[in-house]
């Protein structure tokens, strides 16, 4: 999954494709030709400290770049959105959106449930504890991370199925770096397998984290930006993906398609 921010404040390629549909596409078609079998486009940055925009800002930023991406690529794409708000889903998807990829999954828009039944489309649900903006500050308590995640799963794939959503349209994201520290995060990545056991598929976003960068920064004294972190998102990839998860949510797809290519083959 490549992932495209049509943001001015994302916290790796903030800025780059804002306002620009038609680089936008061009990236998208450099990211196929990667070999990206998904394209996650968000609109609203969720970067720690971020603040949050109107709906009608974010459809404003996202609708034009899906839009043009079906009209120069057709069906030949699977594009997620990357949102939590009903409204901006529902005008993602009436653009050509097939997926829906939403932080916290129903718990900020319950109403997102139901656009998500309406159009019978995938959707993937990641964990966050808190809200963006607040979410890495003070003291981030868990007492079992991975269970309170599953439970947290299990709670959104409850409210779906009430408003009609099937099981197998859910997709788990246990959302590294969303209300976790260090080494919450690496307790996830240590224990990817735990979330295999509700039988459903599990992304992994691990790209370019600022986790990544407070482990090279204590273990090397290295002080690294975003887009030098790709060797440290790659490690953790792979241990994630010994273990079975499904898809891996990335701002590399080269290296990273190279990458699983001779893992998998290995494996």
């Amino acid at each position: 999954m490549g992932i495209l921010n049509v943001t001015p404040d994302s916290f790796s390629d903030g800025g780059e494709y804002y306002n620009n549909p038609a680089k936008a596409v061009e990236r998208v078609k450099q990211m196929l030709l990667e070999g990206a079998d998904y394209i996650d486009i968000g609109g609203e940055s969720t970067r720690p400290g971020s603040e949050e925009i109107s709906a009608e800002e974010e459809i404003k930023r996202v609708v034009p770049v899906i839009s043009e991406i079906r009209k120069q690529l057709s069906g030949n794409v699977r594009i997620s959105i990357d949102t939590w708000k009903a409204e901006v889903a529902e005008s993602a998807l009436k653009a050509g959106a097939n997926t829906v990829n939403s932080l916290g999954g129903f718990r900020f828009d319950e109403d997102l449930a139901k656009v998500i039944a309406k159009h019978h489309c995938m959707i993937i649900v990641y964990h966050i504890k808190g809200k963006p903006k607040s979410m890495q500050q003070g003291e981030i308590k868990y007492t079992d991370i991975v269970k309170e995640i599953n439970d947290f799963f299990e709670e959104q794939i409850t409210i779906g199925e009430k408003h009609g959503i099937k099981r197998e349209q859910f997709i788990l994201d246990p959302g590294i770096g969303f209300g976790k520290t260090v080494a919450q995060n690496l307790e996830i990545i240590k224990n990817t397998k735990q979330f295999k056991k509700l039988d459903l598929p599990v992304l992994i976003g691990v790209s370019r984290k600022s986790h990544l960068g407070m482990i090279l920064k204590e273990e090397l004294n290295l002080e690294t930006a975003p887009g030098e972190r790709m060797e440290a998102s790659l490690a953790e990839t792979a241990i994630s993906v010994q273990q079975g998860i499904n898809i891996v949510r990335t701002h590399d797809i080269m290296q990273t398609k190279k990458f699983l290519t001779v893992l998998e083959r290995v494996l």
